[in-house]
């Protein structure tokens, strides 16, 4: 089933391919886990600068697991979706203890780490080590769609069907499987887009039902994701705070970046529950296992001795303190303490009431 499709995509392949550093014949599978978090709901043009830092200062994942995962957060900046980084910096640590620093090649031990999800796994076994699987992301999907399917857009996710399909298509050799992968992806990247495809200079024209069909529209329209005003952009600012700042934060800090008090507590409940912010005793917040540019022993760039409460732990993972910090946190924030009402005795049941009382009604 593959013979009608392969030879004109990877023909197109070899002509239009984009020069991705994650794509090079030096990338390191570690490289290419870094670029597909990071590819995760965010375009190619953003990742770029993202990923050449992130492999310029941790190059492997035990680079990265040496530092705190405050670093991790502050590095990311502003890629969005910053849980990502903690999972990055949680599966280096994985990576780093349990297999010697080397990112698996198999699937199912890919699947085990931390934020790999189907595809990611799919597409890390793929793309670094060249293994024969179906990687189906948003761009795979949609050109398959129109291909086989004669719709616009594939379903929300993906369905047994999509990946029966991509898996028949796949060519029986690893390597051409592999190349096959990123091909068809490309090919949606750059020519099978969702707004604007060029039809014309598809290598796949003449086999699309969909364009064959007078490419009818989706039944449903796609609405984009309203960003301004949400409960990301306030996590966002939040955070952007924290990077900023080289000690912690004070609570009262933070109404300065966002106006609105219910939902800047909202958002603040949501870092804290997620990880990406630790709450430090007397109203103060700071990034993950903060680490300030002062030694612990004290006297460093002029500045005190580092409090015990800010020394990070070295084993992964919150300490024990810091998870009772966070649930007191969490508590204190939807229970806050109420004063006691007074009740108001209810008249003995079975006894006649005194004079007294009844003077008092």
């Amino acid at each position: 089933m593959t013979l009608p499709y392969l030879a004109p995509v990877l023909d197109w392949y070899s002509a239009n391919a984009r020069d991705l550093p994650w794509r090079a014949p030096t990338a390191t599978p570690w490289s290419v886990l870094v670029s597909e978090v990071m590819l995760q709901q965010t375009p190619v043009s953003r990742v770029l600068p993202a990923h050449r830092a992130w492999l310029a200062r941790w190059p492997s994942p035990a680079a990265l697991a040496a530092d705190p995962p405050a670093a991790a957060v502050r590095q990311w900046d502003r890629l969005g979706y910053p849980r990502r980084a903690l999972r990055l910096h949680e599966t280096a640590s994985i990576v780093t203890r349990r297999h010697d620093g080397q990112v698996p090649s198999s699937r199912d031990e890919l699947l085990k780490l931390p934020g790999i999800g189907a595809y990611t796994a799919a597409a890390v076994a793929v793309f670094a080590f060249g293994r024969r699987h179906a990687v189906l992301d948003t761009n795979v999907r949609r050109v398959l769609a129109r291909l086989a399917s004669g719709r616009e857009f594939p379903g929300p996710q993906p369905s047994t069907a999509e990946y029966r399909l991509a898996e028949s298509l796949l060519p029986a050799d690893p390597a051409v499987a592999a190349r096959w992968s990123v091909a068809v992806m490309e090919l949606g990247a750059l020519t099978c887009t969702a707004a604007r495809p060029r039809c014309m200079e598809c290598p796949l024209a003449p086999q699309c039902t969909w364009l064959a069909a007078g490419r009818p529209p989706a039944k449903t329209k796609r609405v984009g994701q309203r960003y301004e005003g949400t409960d990301r952009q306030c996590r966002g600012r939040l955070l952007a705070l924290l990077r900023e700042s080289p000690e912690p934060v004070w609570l009262k800090n933070f109404d300065a970046v966002w106006p609105d008090d219910s939902q800047r507590a909202r958002a603040l409940d949501g870092l804290v529950a997620d990880g990406l912010v630790d709450p430090l005793p007397n109203d103060r917040f700071a990034l993950p296992a903060l680490r300030p540019r002062i030694r612990e022993s004290g006297g460093a760039y002029g500045a005190p001795a580092l409090p015990a409460e800010y020394r990070p732990s070295r084993a992964p993972g919150p300490s024990p303190a810091l998870r009772l910090r966070q649930a007191r946190w969490r508590c204190r924030r939807r229970w806050p303490a109420r004063s006691p009402r007074r009740r108001r005795p209810s008249p003995s049941r079975g006894r006649p009431t005194p004079a007294s009382a009844r003077r008092r009604r």
